[in-house]
């Protein structure tokens, strides 16, 4: 599987957990745990209502405007952690990575911003 360059998602939070659905990798309700709904709390701190969904681009490759990057650091079965060092945070991505990357990318590079709050947070 080729990934896109730069992939789009809209986590919101689903009974007070973050969480994204993406019906074009056959995922829903996919749910970030261990670090990432942490890293999500501060990466959204000035996004009035992101817990209704916010626009994620990310990709592992830098691009203009990315507000965040994570580090590889290490395989954690199934899944692998990444840093995000100048916040001094780590955070564990799940098996659902592979939807998008053939495997774990080595950096990963984050843009958020508000999500038209008339959108379907599950489009």
């Amino acid at each position: 599987m080729k990934s896109n360059q730069i992939n789009v998602i809209r986590p919101y939070k689903y009974h007070g957990q973050w969480v994204f659905d993406d019906p074009a990798v056959d995922l829903e309700r996919e749910a970030f745990v261990a670090g990432m709904d942490t890293m999500l709390d501060v990466i959204t701190g000035d996004i009035p209502g992101a817990w209704n969904g916010f626009i994620c681009l990310f990709s592992s490759d830098p691009f203009p405007g990315h507000t965040a990057h994570l580090t590889w650091k290490r395989e954690d079965p199934p899944g692998n952690t990444y840093s995000w060092e100048e916040k001094g945070m780590e955070g564990w991505l799940c098996p659902a990575l592979g939807k998008y990357y053939e495997s774990a990318p080595e950096n990963l590079y984050f843009q958020v911003r508000a999500a038209d709050q008339t959108e379907s947070t599950t489009s």
